[in-house]
């Protein structure tokens, strides 16, 4: 147990700074206006990645042979292969260096060429460009260097007038390297692009190999990461030069990317802050250097309870929600699952005032529970003077009737400084009142200025707010995420794979990445038990502003999350025990592990 704790609550795991292509490429230049040769960082980034790529090979194929050996001694006679795939830019050129070094150090390699003419093979006809213009690009001389090396390639396109097998002789590999596209790509692959992206999948199923993407995989944009119309390499291991970048861990980045190594090669900070000094106004460089988000692996430690407590040391979170609407069955599990997770992450108390119907399903299901008629206004909203934290919009109804609570219910939290969570339902009131250019909004973003307003939408909730197509939202959720502030204040998540926090600070809004979580969480009811440990941990007076922070709840939910699907059988007994893999997860599993991910952060401060 005590791995798990330092997995979730490390000591050591720093947020990781993350940067958009624009950022990256400023880097670079700094660097280079320093004096520095492109061409040199060049070979140092492929030289570096060639002994990444050969460390990778051992773990995959010589350790995994050794441990299924019953010999000693292992053979290194095998003949190792590479499959090498390259564009014309420097991406491109980074993978015909790789091949150059790992054929220095005994590969079988073999380049396939995308998008390259006959002539540009042609090294004398290079050469004399080179003589002529005095300059050639990285990506030539990369090749030259390969070439001159005697390095196998093929073009890709040759594969359409040759028969079917022929290609597939050069494609049988251990290890393909996709050096298509850098950094720069950011829209859809076409023609034998597209084609390319698809074989090079193709041949890794087929063998069994290892994909490894240099910088991001082909397909993917780093500063988005969007991936259009799935065309995009599905790479096992991403090689990330300079610095980490954006797209790599939010939307489908979370899916193509696999596992980051990073390859800082320079030291761009001081870089920029330097370049920035010899800059009269240095405003545009020194940019560079604020990264666009911080990407979150491990939760803030939590301190023990004092013994000399009682349960209004925790706070008191009044739940609103669970409306039932034109006699329908209504939302009631929204508003129980909400309340379920409040008390999971150590609130005090909870009361849940929601439709008079589902008061028994909640006792039943939450007997610590305290209850009231979402429709009596008067004692909900003296509640709303009692209570710690207000948390509203769980199956609260769309009606009309559900709007005027809404705002009566936002109103009164607001008159006495009550902090707010707000979600679901709550948001699409937000979304019809701002259309209506109603005045709550205005008041809404000024209240959030000085006392804590959190709100919680998915892409679709997101997209009806700001009055977009889901697929904006999805397009760029950096901005989508910056513009719900700015329209509307307060601090926001903006659900999804590598969910986004954006937190309002004294210096600004500063943005982070969950690094967290699993797909199976993509199911009915997450939302509110988020919502729910969003108000449990601000109720808590005892804890630091950084426990109580918006980004701690939607870590502490992610890992509950990963708890249940990654939660191992005792070897030595119950071998019956069920677990919980990602089909199946439900919401109504996460209050047990929320309680034991809370617990593993106290045992971490210890």
């Amino acid at each position: 147990m005590q791995a798990q704790s330092n997995l979730l609550y490390t000591k050591t795991t720093a947020p990781i700074a993350l940067y958009s292509s624009k950022q990256v490429y400023a880097m670079e230049q700094a660097w280079f206006a320093e004096g520095h040769d492109s061409f040199g960082l060049m070979q140092q980034a492929a030289w570096q990645m060639s002994q990444h790529i050969e460390q990778l090979y051992e773990q995959k194929y010589l350790n995994t042979q050794l441990s299924m050996s019953t010999s000693m001694y292992r053979s290194d006679t095998r003949q190792r292969e590479a499959s090498i795939w390259v564009g014309k830019g420097n991406n491109g050129g980074d993978g015909w260096l790789i091949a150059y070094y790992l054929r220095q150090a005994g590969w079988q390699v073999t380049v396939i060429t995308v998008g390259f003419e006959k002539q540009d093979f042609d090294i004398n006809h290079t050469a004399e460009i080179s003589n002529t213009a005095c300059s050639i690009t990285d990506a030539t001389k990369a090749l030259q260097v390969a070439l001159s090396a005697h390095c196998d390639y093929q073009r890709f396109e040759d594969s359409n007038s040759r028969p079917n097998d022929s290609l597939g002789i050069a494609l049988s590999a251990d290890v393909y390297i996709d050096a298509l596209f850098g950094i720069g790509f950011d829209r859809a692959p076409e023609g034998v692009y597209k084609q390319a992206i698809h074989r090079f999948n193709d041949a890794v199923r087929q063998n069994n190999a290892l994909a490894i993407a240099v910088d991001i995989p082909s397909g993917l944009v780093a500063t988005t990461g969007e991936v259009f119309d799935r065309v995009a390499i599905q790479a096992d291991i991403t090689l990330c030069l300079i610095a980490r970048k954006f797209g790599l861990h939010t939307k489908d980045g979370v899916d193509y990317s696999g596992e980051i190594i990073d390859i800082p090669l320079i030291p761009f900070q001081k870089v920029l802050d330097q370049a920035a000094s010899d800059k009269n106004d240095g405003q545009d460089v020194n940019q560079a250097n604020v990264p666009v988000a911080m990407l979150l692996k491990a939760a803030h430690r939590l301190t023990a309870r004092r013994q000399n407590s009682y349960k209004g040391s925790y706070g008191h979170v009044l739940v609103i929600g669970g409306n039932r609407v034109d006699q329908s069955q209504g939302m009631g599990g929204a508003a129980i699952l909400s309340a379920a997770s409040t008390m999971a992450t150590g609130a005090g108390k909870i009361t849940v005032a929601c439709h008079e119907r589902f008061h028994g399903a909640l006792l039943t299901s939450l007997p610590d529970a305290m209850t009231l008629n979402l429709h009596d206004t008067d004692g909900v909203e003296v509640l709303i003077k009692e209570a710690s934290v207000i948390a509203i919009g769980m199956g609260l109804g769309r009606d009309e009737k559900a709007k005027a609570l809404f705002i009566s219910y936002i109103n009164a939290a607001i008159a006495e400084k009550k902090p707010l969570v707000i979600d679901a339902d709550g948001l699409y009131h937000l979304a019809s009142l701002s259309k209506a250019n109603h005045e709550l909004i205005t008041q809404l973003r000024d209240y959030s200025i000085d006392y804590p307003v959190r709100l919680t939408p998915h892409s679709g909730e997101a997209a009806t707010l700001l009055d977009k197509n889901i697929s904006e939202v999805e397009s760029d959720r950096l901005a989508t995420i910056k513009q719900c502030a700015a329209t509307y204040g307060g601090d926001w998540v903006l659900k999804g794979a590598g969910s986004l926090v954006l937190e309002q600070q004294s210096k600004g809004a500063q943005i982070y990445v969950c690094g967290v979580g699993n797909a199976g969480m993509a199911t009915a009811g997450m939302g509110d038990v988020l919502s729910g440990v969003i108000a449990g941990l601000l109720a808590q007076q005892d804890l630091t502003s950084d426990i109580r922070s918006l980004h701690q709840a939607v870590m502490i939910h992610g890992l509950a999350g990963d708890t249940l699907v990654n939660q191992m059988r005792r070897a030595d007994s119950d071998n019956n025990a069920l677990l919980i893999g990602q089909r199946g997860l439900q919401a109504q599993d996460m209050p047990a592990a929320i309680r034991h991910v809370m617990q593993l952060g106290v045992d971490a401060y210890n």
